[in-house]
C-alpha cells in the first residue's frame, strides 16, 4: 500500500511519501537509543512540563488538524475536532498523575522482615524505545492514549503509523518537537508493514504495542515474542449491545445509533451485535431503524455531516461482500443494505441494519467495519448472554438494563474487557482499556497503561 493521503470523500491523491530507507532508519534508531539514556533520567516534573506545553499545542491546532484527519481517512469534521480535545485531555491526565501511578511502592513490613530484608521497595523503571503500529481510524487518540503514558514513563516512541494517514504521523512527531521534548523523543517512521519486522528485531527496540487487525496482530506478537519481547495488542471487536426489559428500550435505541455509527461505523469499540429480548424487540427495532434513516450521509468536512465515507475503497467493498453473503443467506434488510445515491467518487456506505442473522453467514462471525448493524431476538437472560460471547472477540459490550441481577450476570458472565451499563462504550485515561479473546492481550490507559512498558524492580536491603 502506497504512503498517501488519498481523500476518501472523492478518491483524489493529494499528497504521496516515499517510504524511509535502510540508512534513515537506522539513523532515526540509533537517535531513539542515544535519546532514551538521557530522557530516562529527566524527573516527572520536566516530563509534565513538555507534556503539558503538547496538550496546549494541539489545542491550538484543533481545527487543522481536524480538517487534515477528516481528509486522511473520512471521519466527520466535528468528531475530528472532538478526537484531538479528547488527546490534549489525556496528556494532561498523564502530565498530572504519572508521578503517582509510578510512585515506589513498599510491601509490608512484616514480609520484608520475614525475607531478611531492613526494607524492601517496589520501583517502575522505563524500559527504552518502544515501537507503535497504529491504525487509521482514530489517527490522533491511538497514538496519544500510547504516547502519553509512554513518555511520561521516560520511554521513547517510534511510530509506524497507518500508510493512508501519513500527514497526521508527521504531525504527531512535529507536535512533540514543537512541545520541547528532545530530538528522537518521539519519531514517526514513513514506512511499509513489510519493514516493521527488522525494526522490531533490532535489540534496540525494548518493546511493541499495536491497534488493529487480528493479522497484523498476529505477525508482530509472532516476531515478538520469537525476541522475548513485551507487548501489547488490541486487535479487533465485535461487541454486544444488549437491551433487556428494564431499560429505557427509546433512549437505547437512540444511543444505540451513535454506538454503532460513531466515526462512520469504523471503530473497534462500535456497538456491532444488537442483542434485544424479545418483549421489547419490536420497539427498540422500529426506534433504531428510525433514528438510521435519519442520518445525515455527506461531505465529512461539511459541519452537519453524521456519516461520511469508508477511510479506503477496499474497506467498502469487504463490508458490501459482508451485507451480500448475509442477504443471500437469508438475512433482511431493515434499512440501508447499499451504497447511497449521490456519491460517484466517494467510498459511502449507507446506515444498515440486517435482522434474521444466522450462523451460516459471515457477518455473524466476522468483524463488520462499518454502519452496518446486525439485531438478535434473545428469549431470555441466558441466551442473551450466549450470543453476547458468541464471537472470537472480547473488547467490549453494552446493557442496557435497571435490573440488579441482571447486571451481576452479566459483569460475571460476559467475555470482555469492558461492561458499559445504559450507555455506549467509550474510552477515558483514567480506565483500562482492552479485551481478551481474540480481540488481544495487555491494557492501555490507567496506572495499568503506563505500566505496561516499565520495569517492574523489586529493591531489597539487606538487615
Amino acid at each position: 500500500m502506497a504512503i498517501a493521503t488519498v481523500n476518501p470523500a472523492n478518491g483524489e491523491t493529494l499528497k504521496t511519501y516515499d517510504a524511509l530507507g535502510a540508512e534513515e532508519i537506522e539513523r532515526r534508531l540509533a537517535a531513539a537509543e542515544a535519546t532514551f539514556r538521557t530522557y530516562r533520567t529527566t524527573s516527572f516534573a520536566e516530563r509534565a512540563r513538555l507534556m503539558h506545553r503538547a496538550a496546549d499545542l494541539l489545542e491550538q491546532d484543533q481545527d487543522e488538524i481536524g480538517r487534515v484527519m477528516t481528509v486522511e481517512m473520512g471521519k466527520p469534521v466535528k468528531q475530528a475536532r472532538a478526537e484531538a480535545a479528547k488527546c490534549a485531555k489525556a496528556m494532561r491526565w498523564y502530565a498530572d498523575r504519572a508521578e503517582g501511578l509510578l510512585a515506589d511502592e513498599h510491601p509490608d513490613a512484616a514480609d520484608a522482615k520475614d525475607s531478611g530484608a531492613s526494607r524492601v521497595l517496589v520501583r517502575y523503571r522505563p524500559i527504552g524505545p518502544v515501537l507503535a503500529v497504529m491504525p487509521w481510524n482514530f489517527p490522533l487518540w491511538q497514538v496519544v492514549r500510547f504516547a502519553a503514558p509512554a513518555l511520561m514513563a521516560g520511554n521513547v516512541g517510534l511510530l509506524k503509523h497507518a500508510s493512508n494517514v501519513p500527514q497526521t504521523a508527521l504531525y504527531l512527531e512535529d507536535l512533540f518537537r514543537r512541545a520541547g521534548f528532545p530530538e528522537g523523543c518521539f519519531q514517526t517512521l514513513l514506512i511499509g508493514s513489510g519493514a516493521v519486522e527488522d525494526i522490531l528485531r533490532d535489540p534496540r527496540v525494548k518493546a511493541a504495542t499495536l491497534t488493529g487487525s487480528e493479522p497484523a496482530g498476529r505477525a508482530v506478537a509472532s516476531v515478538a515474542g520469537d525476541e522475548v519481547k513485551k507487548t501489547v495488542l488490541e486487535l479487533g471487536g465485535s461487541d454486544p449491545y444488549v437491551v433487556m426489559p428494564s431499560a429505557d428500550v427509546e433512549r437505547a435505541a437512540r444511543t444505540a445509533v451513535t454506538a454503532r455509527v460513531q466515526n462512520n461505523g469504523q471503530s473497534c469499540i462500535a456497538a456491532k451485535r444488537f442483542i434485544v429480548h424479545t418483549d421489547v424487540f419490536d420497539t427498540f427495532a422500529r426506534h433504531f431503524a428510525e433514528g438510521m434513516r435519519a442520518l445525515k450521509v455527506g461531505d465529512p468536512l461539511d459541519e452537519d455531516t453524521e456519516v461520511g465515507p469508508l477511510s479506503t475503497e477496499q474497506g467498502r467493498t469487504d463490508l458490501e461482500e459482508l451485507v451480500d453473503d448475509a442477504v443471500e443467506n437469508g438475512a433482511t434488510v431493515l434499512c440501508g443494505g447499499e451504497r447511497p445515491a449521490g456519491f460517484p467518487d466517494g467510498w459511502y456506505y449507507a446506515p444498515t441494519m440486517l435482522t434474521d442473522i444466522t450462523p451460516e453467514m459471515r457477518v455473524h462471525q466476522e468483524e463488520t467495519f462499518g454502519p452496518v448493524a446486525t439485531l438478535y431476538r434473545a428469549a431470555d437472560l441466558d441466551e442473551a448472554i450466549a450470543l453476547a460471547n458468541d464471537t472470537p472477540f472480547g473488547l467490549s459490550s453494552n446493557v442496557w438494563t435497571r435490573d440488579e441481577a441482571d447486571v451481576e450476570r452479566f459483569v460475571r458472565d460476559i467475555e470482555a474487557g469492558g461492561v458499559f451499563f445504559n450507555g455506549m462504550t467509550a474510552s477515558h485515561p483514567a480506565f483500562p482499556f482492552g479485551g481478551e479473546k481474540r480481540s488481544g492481550y495487555g491494557r492501555e490507559l490507567s496506572a495499568h497503561g503506563i505500566r505496561e512498558f516499565c520495569n517492574i524492580t523489586t529493591v531489597w536491603h539487606g538487615a
